[in-house]
């Protein structure tokens, strides 16, 4: 194998690792050691009720998670052989993380290079300003971001015929099925 394969090798393999950290939660099981983290999962309490939940990564938003969480109900009661489900609790938890970098940002392949402005003062003319000497908005040199998370999870109690119409807490799982489906995100094959 030449050089260049090998380098061509790796580097293709490192996108792959990438483009997989970069990627929201996509409707899955929650299964140690996949390539996407997060996912659903459920036990059964009792003949016909079930815990679910679903977990999503810090690219998969809110509403995500609460759509994938009732896209599985749904299946799990068609699954069970029932035709609706009433969710008897529900909850949808945020976990957030502030991450604070002390060091200014690099800009890219330009070293060190940073940006400066000239600004015009009517009293005193035209004056410099730099964003990491004498600035009052980045004088301490930090970045800080905030990464969330979402976990929704449901219990949920199934029934056969037609959903109780004066429960707003109940759903036809083949027409949730049917209205989700197509906003559902699957992994990707390999």
């Amino acid at each position: 194998m030449t050089i260049k394969a090998v380098a061509m090798a790796g580097l293709l393999a490192g996108t792959l690792v990438l483009t997989g950290c970069a990627t929201a939660t996509p409707y899955q099981p929650n299964l140690p050691g996949q390539s996407v983290s997060g996912g659903f999962s459920e036990a059964r309490l009792e003949t016909d009720r079930f815990r679910v939940t679903f977990a999503g990564n810090s690219l998969t938003s809110r509403e995500t998670v609460e759509r994938y969480l009732l896209y599985r109900a749904a299946e799990i009661t068609v699954g069970e052989g029932y035709d609706w489900f009433a969710l008897a609790d529900r909850s949808t938890d945020r976990k957030a993380r502030t991450y604070v970098d002390p060091s200014p940002p690099s800009f890219g392949p330009y070293g060190y290079w940073r940006p400066s402005w000239r600004y015009y003062g009517a009293a005193w003319g035209w004056r410099r300003w730099d964003p990491w000497y004498g600035d009052p908005f980045w004088a301490d040199r930090m970045d800080v971001r905030t990464v969330e998370r979402f976990e929704a999870s449901a219990e949920i109690l199934l029934g056969k015929g037609p959903k109780p119409a004066n429960d707003p807490r109940a759903f036809d799982a083949r027409d949730v099925m049917a209205n989700l489906g197509p906003t559902i995100q699957r992994p990707a094959s390999n």
